[in-house]
């Protein structure tokens, strides 16, 4: 199944997603310098991308960590 060709709604669908990113970084780019070239773009992408992985990650851990800070609101003295 891995090796079969891909069909054109696969590829539609990951083009779609990626250039919404693509544009994302774009954009946020060209709010520093307003040459921006493709390879510039690409670059950012991949640091941004993993940036977001690494948070995505803490973001779970700290769901579901032991030392999660109690809501005073239900805590009676």
């Amino acid at each position: 199944m891995i090796n079969k060709p891909l069909t054109h709604k696969e590829v539609s669908i990951a083009s779609k997603q990626f250039f919404d990113l693509y544009q994302i970084v774009y954009d946020d780019l060209r709010d520093y310098h307003e040459n921006v070239k493709a390879e510039e773009v690409l670059k950012a992408m991949e640091q941004v991308c993993g940036l977001a992985q690494k948070l995505r990650a803490q973001e779970v851990l700290d769901r579901f960590g032991f030392n999660k800070e109690q809501e005073d609101d239900n805590e009676e003295v």
